[in-house]
C-alpha cells in the first residue's frame, strides 16, 4: 500500500477526498461579490453611477451562486458562512449607501452619517442572520435581507434615467431628498423582525408551485428585457410586501414563532415545502395523532419515587 504525501496510507473504501476545484468555487463567486462590491464604489467615485449599480447587480449573481453551489456540492462550511457575511456587508452595506452619497446625498454636509447608519444595519442585520438563520433552510428572512436592501439602493440611480421616472409623475416626486428618509427606513427593515419570503417554491404539483414559477419567469423576463426599470420598482414592491404581509400575519395572530423555524427547517430537510401558515395545522394534526396512539412510553409516570 502507498502513503500519500502525509505518510499515511490511503482509506480503502472510505469516502473519496473532494475535489480541490469543487470546494474552491463557492469561496471564489464569494470573492467575486467583494471584487464587484469594491468595482461599484470605485466606478461611484468616478462619477459611473451606471456601472456602479450594475456591479451591484453582478455581486448579487454571484452572492446567490456561491450558496447554491455549496449546497449542491455539499461544499458548505462555517469559513464559508463568515466569509459570505464578511463581503456582503461590504458589497450591499457599503457600496450602495456610498453610490447613494456621491450620486444624491451632500457630499459637504453631514449627509455621511446615512451612509455610517444603512451600512450598521446591514452589519447586523448580517450579525444576527449568523446567528438565528445561517447554515439552515429558509421559508422566511427575520429582517430585510441585506442583498435586496442594498440592490434597492443601487438601482435607484438606473430607474432615475428611465422615461418611466423622468416623463411621469413619480420625476416629479422629491426622490433627493426622500433618498435620505428611504436609507433609514431600509436600515431600520433590516434589523426589524418583519418576515421576508425566502426564494419560492417552484413547480407544478400545486398552485404555490405554479406561482412561484411564474414569479421567477417573470422575474428573469424583466432582468434580461427591462432591467434599469425593473429592478427598483420590483425591490420596493418586495419590501412592501414584506411589512404588508407581517402586518396582515399578525393581525391574523399566526406569525411564526422561533420553535416554528425550528420545525420548518426538519420539513424542508426532508424534502418537505412548508408554508408558515401551514406550520400550526401540521402540529394540531400530530397532537390529535399522538392522542390517538400515544406510543408505548405514554403510561409511564413521571412522579417522584
Amino acid at each position: 500500500m502507498i502513503a500519500d504525501a502525509g505518510g499515511s496510507p490511503p482509506l480503502v473504501g472510505g469516502p473519496r477526498p473532494r475535489r480541490r476545484a469543487v470546494v474552491v468555487l463557492p469561496n471564489g463567486l464569494t470573492l467575486a461579490n467583494l471584487f464587484f462590491g469594491i468595482f461599484a464604489i470605485v466606478s461611484a467615485s468616478r462619477g459611473d453611477f451606471d456601472a456602479a449599480a450594475r456591479y451591484i447587480v453582478f455581486g448579487a449573481v454571484a452572492d446567490t451562486l456561491d450558496g447554491r453551489i455549496a449546497r449542491a456540492t455539499n461544499t458548505g462550511s462555517k469559513f464559508g458562512s463568515e466569509l459570505d457575511s464578511l463581503v456582503d456587508a461590504i458589497s450591499f452595506g457599503l457600496a450602495p449607501s456610498l453610490i447613494m452619497y456621491f450620486a444624491v446625498l451632500n457630499n459637504t454636509g453631514w449627509d455621511w452619517i446615512f451612509c455610517f447608519l444603512f451600512t450598521a444595519a446591514a452589519v447586523i442585520r448580517l450579525a444576527r442572520f449568523n446567528v438565528e438563520q445561517a447554515g439552515r433552510a429558509k421559508t422566511h428572512f427575520t429582517g430585510l435581507p441585506s442583498p435586496a436592501a442594498g440592490m434597492t439602493l443601487a438601482t435607484y440611480w438606473w430607474f432615475s434615467q428611465t422615461a418611466l421616472y423622468t416623463e411621469t409623475m413619480i420625476g416629479g416626486l422629491p426622490w433627493h431628498q426622500m433618498l435620505r428618509w428611504v436609507m433609514l427606513g431600509l436600515g431600520m427593515l433590516m434589523i426589524s423582525n418583519v418576515q421576508y419570503a425566502a426564494v419560492p417554491t417552484v413547480g407544478l404539483r400545486s398552485w404555490r408551485g405554479i406561482l412561484g414559477l411564474m414569479l421567477v419567469i417573470g422575474t428573469l423576463i424583466g432582468v434580461i428585457f427591462l432591467p434599469k426599470q425593473f429592478f427598483f420598482p420590483a425591490l420596493m414592491c418586495y419590501v412592501l410586501y414584506g411589512i404588508g404581509r407581517t402586518v396582515l400575519l399578525g393581525l391574523l395572530d399566526r406569525l411564526p414563532a422561533a420553535s416554528d423555524d425550528d420545525e420548518a427547517y426538519a420539513l424542508v430537510a426532508d424534502g418537505v415545502a412548508v408554508e408558515d401558515h401551514d406550520l400550526p395545522r401540521r402540529r394540531q394534526g400530530r397532537r390529535r395523532a399522538h392522542r390517538t396512539n400515544p406510543g408505548p412510553d405514554s403510561d409511564r409516570k413521571d412522579t417522584p419515587t
